[in-house]
């Protein structure tokens, strides 16, 4: 018997967040059910539909916090002062295939088709998920307004290529087929060097 805890409202939302997060990383989606979750933190299954009306809600909530932290892990790099726009480049793009690689049971809830082929996310997850693009999209006008990256090819585009780019080597990893790390970080280097040198 699981001791029951008190909450408060707000306090319990995030703490339902936080602990099924770990329970996808550590079994997968699978393995996570708001029955599952609520005993887990030893509260009833009522108090968790209180806050998720279903399992695609919870998920949704998941890949929001993703979206935060990677928002988060971001914006300190570009706010970076000690270096330059290029190694402010590199460290962007081997953040974002680290970020992946290192939790891909929540990457794959940010990007993959549990939620957004069937369309089952939430306004909330949209709005932070496009929010997350948009800053990309502003990032790319900037490195093209700063030369380093193609700078007569459209922003939207450069900004599409470059994060399929991303998600592609980062899909290759998390699904395994290169593991090594530093084909892993060659790739990267590859992938900056690409970009870096389009705008030459």
């Amino acid at each position: 018997m699981v001791a029951k805890t008190k909450y408060h409202h707000g306090d319990l939302r995030k703490s339902l967040v936080s602990t099924a997060t770990k329970m996808v990383t550590e079994d997968g989606i699978e393995g996570l059910s708001l029955r599952k979750l609520a005993e887990r933190i030893g509260v009833s299954r009522t108090a968790a539909y209180h806050h998720f009306t279903d399992k695609n809600d919870l998920l949704c909530a998941i890949a929001e916090q993703g979206f935060q932290q990677w928002h988060k892990q971001s914006s300190e790099i570009f706010s970076g002062e000690q270096l330059s726009n290029e190694e402010k480049y590199r460290n962007f793009v081997h953040s974002y295939i680290g970020f992946a690689t290192e939790n891909p049971s929540l990457y794959d809830l940010m990007f993959g088709r549990i939620i957004w082929k069937e369309n089952n996310s939430t306004q909330s997850l949209k709005k932070i998920a496009y929010a997350s693009f948009n800053y990309q999209v502003e990032m790319t006008q900037l490195w093209q307004e700063q030369g380093i990256i193609i700078q007569n090819e459209n922003t939207l585009r450069v900004a599409q290529v470059t994060w399929a780019t991303l998600h592609g080597i980062a899909r290759l990893v998390i699904d395994g087929i290169y593991a090594q790390e530093n084909q892993i970080d060659e790739m990267c280097e590859c992938a900056v060097n690409v970009f870096l040198n389009s705008s030459h």
